[in-house]
């Protein structure tokens, strides 16, 4: 690291299980961030000021006058353009030295899979459960660790997926793609969202990206934190591997 990078993140550094090998594996990682709404925009500003080498921002969606009640990356010169091109100025004016690539089309497919495949690590802030399952397949293909969050009304989780821990289960295991009923529908366009709290979920999101790939403290491999933010009470719960589940059960 540089002069400029030692004073930049001097306060990360300084921290004894973090130092400087941890802020380097951070400028050395590559992460793909699927969404940048309202857990998307804190996520993209946080990773890209704590250091993250490479982002590759992805949403094919722009940026409503209702997306600023919550979706703090984007003002109200950015209505109109891709969320993804709006998210990913903002985080150059916080750290210019990001290496930032835009996709303003949904990845799909292969292409998913191959952007996944290149990824030291995946964050999924998407709101449907379509996305969710088909980022978490293409996660288990190539062995990709996946950071997952939601949020709805005054409710929250984050959990961490991690193919390459033999006893983790994977988002198929705790949101089967059969049996969901309404859950399946539920949105923010429709049931509503307080603002804050795509903030504290998108930084916990965050937060669990950077000590994974720094490689400090525990994750939440196994685990799910859900927030209940209307009486602030948090639940921590564990997982358990589905015996049948179709994407990461070896049967």
């Amino acid at each position: 690291m540089n002069d400029d990078q030692l004073l930049r993140f001097s306060r990360q550094i300084m921290l004894p299980d973090f130092d400087v090998v941890g802020q380097e594996k951070l400028l050395n990682a590559r992460v793909l961030l699927i969404g940048l709404g309202g857990l998307g925009s804190p996520i993209a500003m946080y990773l890209g000021a704590a250091g993250v080498g490479q982002l590759i921002l992805v949403d094919n969606d722009q940026v409503d006058t209702s997306n600023l009640q919550r979706q703090i990356a984007h003002r109200e010169q950015d209505i109109g353009v891709n969320k993804a091109h709006s998210a990913a100025s903002t985080v150059k004016d916080l750290n210019s030295k990001t290496d930032v690539t835009i996709i303003e089309q949904r990845l799909e497919g292969a292409e998913l899979e191959s952007q996944i495949d290149r990824a030291d690590l995946v964050i999924d802030a998407t709101d449907n459960f379509d996305s969710r399952h088909s980022i978490n397949q293409f996660c288990w293909t190539t062995k990709t660790p996946l950071v997952s969050g939601a949020a709805i009304r005054w409710e929250g989780q984050i959990s961490v997926f991690d193919p390459t821990d033999p006893l983790s289960p994977c988002y198929q295991c705790l949101y089967p793609e059969t049996g969901m009923g309404d859950r399946a529908a539920l949105n923010c366009s429709e049931n509503g969202v307080i603002a804050p709290l795509v903030g504290i979920i998108g930084s916990c999101q965050a937060l669990e990206a950077i000590k994974y790939l720094a490689g400090v403290g525990s994750s939440l491999v196994g685990y799910s934190l859900f927030f209940d933010s209307k009486y602030m009470e948090w639940r921590k719960l564990k997982l358990s591997k589905a015996k049948d589940c179709p994407v990461c059960s070896k049967g």
